[in-house]
């Protein structure tokens, strides 16, 4: 019945999708803060690393969760091995956000889960590409861990980043109905959490949360790779600001000897907030980037593959131009703090 609405009218299939999806997740996690069941569940205390003030519930998984998954169940039968790996990751990163758990057993989860997909699914090429596909896809599952800092900002890329996902696998030559309304859903979710996670903030996402969405930006990408709805490059494209900002954090830190998990306030995003930007205003300047990347990428399928490859490399450039004008705004915010010290 649905892929017959998809066939007449996948738009708006796509949308009530979406919109279904939205209205559920929003609705669980009214409940969740209304009933205080939210602060029980799991609750992000402030430390000196953290950019909020106020003891905020972790339970945007809660909602996003349940939606995604039973929505890729019964409208994208095909990814049940997603649903059955996103379930998996919630519960594991749930037990960690209540309880705490070691690094290696965390990595352990994430590893077992993008392998057995990779696994059950390969694609006909050779190992060694598979084995690095299923390392950039580890690493998504942990950058949006790492990403998830600010008010509205992961609830944001997850927003547009699969409702480009949808939109590229509608426009595909062989429409994929399950990746369509499958990825539309997950979008739609990601708003009904935004309601609650927009400045200022009532809830984070926590890593039950930020690890599932993680998860599927990477199952997805491969999925509709594997499926022919876009080229590999697509997924590093739709989320290429998340992918910069924590790559290159990343590297910074390794290079300084830094154990790269423990929690910090050197993103990108972070120097925005703290810097005068706000929480809002830094949103919404990721917001444009988002969807300016995501326009591009769609505007470039059907071209040679020359050109996307060009076009990539030339968007991590003024990406990597946009973290230096950054850095240069947060040299002068610190050079400004550090006169006023030394005025009082």
């Amino acid at each position: 019945m649905v892929m017959q609405v998809f066939t007449n009218s996948p738009w708006a299939a796509i949308a009530f999708a979406a919109v279904g999806a939205a209205c559920v997740c929003a609705v669980i996690l009214l409940v969740l803060l209304k009933t205080g069941l939210a602060w029980r569940l799991a609750t992000d205390v402030p430390n000196d690393r953290s950019l909020h003030v106020r003891p905020t519930p972790r339970v945007g998984g809660w909602g996003i969760v349940p939606v995604s998954v039973a929505a890729i169940w019964l409208l994208g039968p095909n990814l049940w091995c997603v649903a059955a790996a996103v379930a998996f990751l919630a519960a594991v990163s749930q037990i960690d956000d209540r309880r705490g758990l070691p690094a290696r057993v965390r990595f352990a989860a994430h590893f077992i889960a993008v392998v057995g997909f990779v696994v059950l699914y390969p694609a006909p090429v050779q190992w060694w590409i598979l084995a690095v596909l299923s390392f950039l896809m580890l690493w998504l599952v942990n950058l949006y861990n790492f990403m998830d800092g600010a008010d509205g900002l992961a609830g944001g890329m997850a927003l547009f980043g699969f409702g480009g996902y949808a939109v590229a696998a509608l426009i595909a030559n062989q429409p994929l109905p399950d990746v369509a309304l499958a990825c539309a859903s997950v979008a739609g979710a990601a708003l009904g959490f935004l309601l609650f996670n927009f400045h200022p903030a009532r809830i984070f996402l926590g890593d039950a949360g930020s690890i599932s969405l993680g998860f599927l930006a990477g199952a997805f990408g491969y999925w509709g790779w594997l499926r022919g709805a876009w080229p590999i490059w697509f997924t590093v494209l739709v989320f290429a600001p998340f992918i910069t900002d924590a790559s290159v954090t990343l590297v910074r830190r390794l290079l300084r000897g830094e154990k790269f998990w423990r929690p910090h306030r050197e993103h990108y995003y972070q120097r925005m907030v703290r810097s005068g930007m706000g929480h809002a205003r830094t949103a919404a300047a990721w917001y444009a980037v988002m969807v300016a990347g995501i326009t591009i990428a769609l505007f470039m399928l059907g071209r040679s593959p020359a050109v996307q490859w060009c076009v990539v490399a030339v968007w991590i450039v003024v990406l990597c131009l946009m973290g230096v004008a950054v850095d240069l705004r947060w040299r002068r915010f610190q050079s400004t703090l550090s006169e006023q010290s030394s005025g009082v």
